[in-house]
């Protein structure tokens, strides 16, 4: 489908300045308004949205500095390049710190402003794809989850077929998974889409502070009780509730979310009224809640409650074919965000992203990317703009026991072995001679059991 002709407005007073500026504007297949003062502009913004405005700096009733700054408070993505012949170091600077896209000052050539504009409705056309794409996604029957590798797959169909089902669901996973962004996706397929998903920490709050949180109070509970409060249970009423961290929620709070769990109804901080609730409790944890329940720590008729379908997320070093899809996907979403024309990963850092572990997994990925894209003054992501400690990050081959030829993976086994070997077992210091944190390798040893 051929795309549409760019709509662009021109506020300039001088008569022959703007003419020349219509002309050659569509000349070049371009919509053009052209306006001859900065009062007309402004109407012309209020009617139409307009993919860039070029507006002279000095006009007599309203100037280009107000033109742009309409134009950031009433159209953020529209493209404003300011034009003037009076140009000076202290107008640049405040008309770029405003958010123009370019400060020109005349006498300018032709080919320079053509160069100019297509750059700015470049970045309008960026900007605009990717905000499509993310609508599409956030329509799309997963709208948070991102990956097509087997394990991801699984989840996914996983996911459709428990989200409609109206029953409590434990959420598992290390931490950085995604686990608040999973449960988001039940929510948004389940019945319930149209009401209400709220979710709170239980790490993040004291067992004063998170009851309060959960169940609210009544006027005059404590001091300082000054009107009722409802609690999130009580405001998520017809929706879905997500507990995350739960396996860090005192006991006492445990017994309370059963009864809820039990009865649903919730009674206040300082009530006795019993208030009716219905909400789907979806929560998550990174503990494993069958050895916290054998230590005591976490009650076992909770756990039955809660987990009536469990759901396991992979850690992003279970998925590595991923790891290009939602590299690009966050590029996109923070290009876009920071009105960087960033376009893509090159080889040589997408093998230096596939080589990493992750051990803080997607939100990992998310902050390297968003470290990235800040850095990168190109259209493409190099491995100089990756973290130093990526770099550093490399399997030491071993020499292997055996007369055959060894896996990556069982060469590496090997390595590891020799060096907690070397060390009597001391994991901190393998770990710095690996050059690798500790979670990392424990992270290591840990699947290498499970796979033995």
């Amino acid at each position: 489908m051929e795309q549409a002709a760019d709509r662009i407005l021109v506020a300039e007073d001088e008569r022959i300045a703007r003419e020349n500026l219509e002309f050659v504007l569509r000349k070049d297949g371009h919509l053009v308004t052209a306006v001859d003062n900065g009062t007309r502009a402004l109407q012309e913004m209020e009617r139409e949205e307009f993919d860039l405005v070029l507006t002279d700096l000095n006009m007599p009733d309203v100037d280009g500095m107000q033109i742009l700054e309409h134009s950031l408070r009433t159209r953020p993505d529209t493209e404003v390049v300011v034009i003037t012949g009076y140009a000076t170091v202290t107008s640049a600077v405040e008309a770029m710190r405003k958010g123009a896209f370019f400060y020109l000052p005349k006498p300018y050539k032709i080919d320079e402003l053509r160069v100019l504009v297509g750059k700015a409705l470049e970045k309008r056309h960026l900007r605009t794809e990717v905000a499509r794409l993310r609508r599409q996604v956030e329509q799309a029957d997963f709208p948070h989850i991102i990956g097509d590798s087997p394990p991801m797959r699984a989840l996914k169909e996983t996911v459709a077929q428990i989200a409609p089902v109206d029953c409590n669901v434990l959420i598992l996973g290390e931490t950085g998974t995604g686990k608040e962004l999973a449960a988001r996706t039940i929510h948004h397929l389940s019945p319930r889409a149209e009401h209400r998903f709220l979710a709170v920490n239980c790490a993040s709050f004291n067992e004063e502070l998170l009851g309060n949180e959960l169940f609210g109070h009544e006027r005059e509970a404590f001091t300082g009780a000054g009107r009722l409060k409802k609690g999130l249970l009580e405001s998520a009423d017809g929706g879905t509730f997500f507990l995350d961290e739960i396996g860090d929620m005192p006991l006492a709070m445990q017994a309370k979310l059963l009864r809820v769990l039990e009865n649903k109804t919730v009674i206040r901080l300082g009530g006795t009224e019993e208030v009716p609730v219905d909400v789907r409790i979806l929560a998550a944890t990174n503990k494993n809640l069958k050895m916290e329940v054998e230590a005591g720590n976490f009650r076992q008729d909770l756990f039955y409650r809660l987990n009536v379908i469990t759901l396991n997320l992979p850690s992003l070093a279970q998925r590595k074919e991923d790891v290009p899809l939602l590299a690009n996907y966050i590029l996109g979403r923070t290009a876009a965000k920071l009105g960087k024309n960033v376009q893509g990963i090159s080889e040589e850092a997408l093998e230096t992203l596939l080589a990493y572990e992750f051990p803080g997994n997607v939100r990992e990925l998310e902050n390297i990317m968003e470290r990235a894209v800040v850095l990168c003054n190109g259209a493409t992501i190099q491995p100089a703009h990756l973290p130093e400690d990526l770099h550093r990050f490399e399997t030491r081959l071993a020499r292997p026991r055996f007369d055959r030829l060894v896996t990556l993976r069982e060469n590496e086994r090997q390595y590891i072995a020799w060096v907690l070997e070397q060390t009597g077992g001391n994991k901190t210091r393998a770990a710095e001679i690996l050059e690798v944190d500790r979670a990392t390798l424990w992270r290591k040893i840990k699947r290498q059991d499970e796979e033995e």
